[in-house]
């Protein structure tokens, strides 16, 4: 073995025992951040706070329901496409249009 590959070894066997010894310091010093009993808790709740005004009393009573009919709304929903004249001064609908039904053939009995 020359000198040359003496050398080397030298240096590939102390950079390897430094290696080795930042690694375990650093696996020592993360074990002991989590020995330490962090001081700091949350909190469960929030503050209780004031409860808000009273709102204001609407003009429109809710429409009465009525067994067996569906559930009436106030104001009736209406539809999420703009009306025809605002779609020709360029309104776009919010929703894409519903894609069309896909049929296939029936399930074959067995």
């Amino acid at each position: 073995m020359s000198t040359d590959d003496s050398q080397r070894a030298l240096k590939d066997l102390f950079l390897a025992s430094v290696m080795m010894v930042a690694g375990l310091a650093i696996g020592g010093l993360a074990l002991a951040q989590l020995s330490i009993p962090s001081p700091l808790m949350a909190q469960a709740t929030q503050p209780l706070q004031a409860s808000p005004p009273p709102a204001p009393a609407q003009d429109n009573p809710p429409a009465e329901s009525k067994p067996g009919g569906a559930r009436p709304t106030t104001p009736a929903p209406e539809p999420a496409r703009p009306d025809p004249q605002a779609q020709k001064e360029g309104a776009k609908a919010a929703l894409p249009p519903a894609p069309a039904e896909k049929m296939s053939a029936p399930i074959q009995q067995k």
